[in-house]
């Protein structure tokens, strides 16, 4: 006999697993605005993090490596696609499918990179809140312009806003509800 969940059960499935869906956004959001103290809040203090050649370790120290790895980073752009969440109790796991777009200053001129590939995540469900417990980058593909091909100044986009890393997006000042960390 096939046992079936109660629907508290389901419930409490769907609660953790749009909290975990909540965290990867607020991943990319605080990965894009450069907002270290919001990417701090996102991970508990003993979790891991292995971003390759960038970085291998406790996620705090990466964190505190971001504003370095991330100076010459004019535009960063991560955007979650295909999700697979498992969880069981207080522990989840996650496959991730990510397009993640950099513009880069290199010392030539800006250069474009466009990465598809996913995050293996392992978050834990800690206090109640869900976090990173351990997050893996892994790039699929990799799509480089060089010279960049980016033209925020183009009569296509003039009087636009324009977003940018930091406090001067206008995500800061546009919203009411969406919270940002300021230093």
């Amino acid at each position: 006999m096939k046992m079936t969940k109660s629907t508290d059960e389901r419930l409490h499935y769907f609660i953790d697993k749009q909290e975990i869906l909540e965290l990867l956004n607020r991943y990319c959001q605080a990965a894009d605005r450069h907002d270290h103290d919001a990417m701090r809040a996102l991970y508990h203090a003993d979790a891991l993090d292995d971003h390759g050649a960038f970085f291998k370790g406790l996620a705090t120290d990466f964190i505190d490596k971001l504003p370095d790895i991330q100076a010459p980073m004019e535009i960063l752009h991560h955007n979650v696609t295909t999700v697979n969440i498992e969880i069981d109790g207080d522990y989840a796991e996650g496959e991730v499918y990510i397009l993640a777009f950099h513009k880069a200053a290199g010392p030539d001129g800006s250069i474009d990179v466009l990465i598809g590939g996913r995050y293996f995540d392992k978050y834990e469900k800690r206090d109640g809140e869900w976090k990173f417990s351990h997050r893996v980058v892994v790039a699929d593909w990799v799509n480089i312009q060089d010279p960049s091909i980016v033209n925020l100044e183009h009569p296509f986009v003039a009087g636009s806003h324009i977003g940018c890393p930091g406090a001067d997006d206008p995500s800061y000042t546009f919203f009411k509800l969406i919270k940002r960390q300021t230093p």
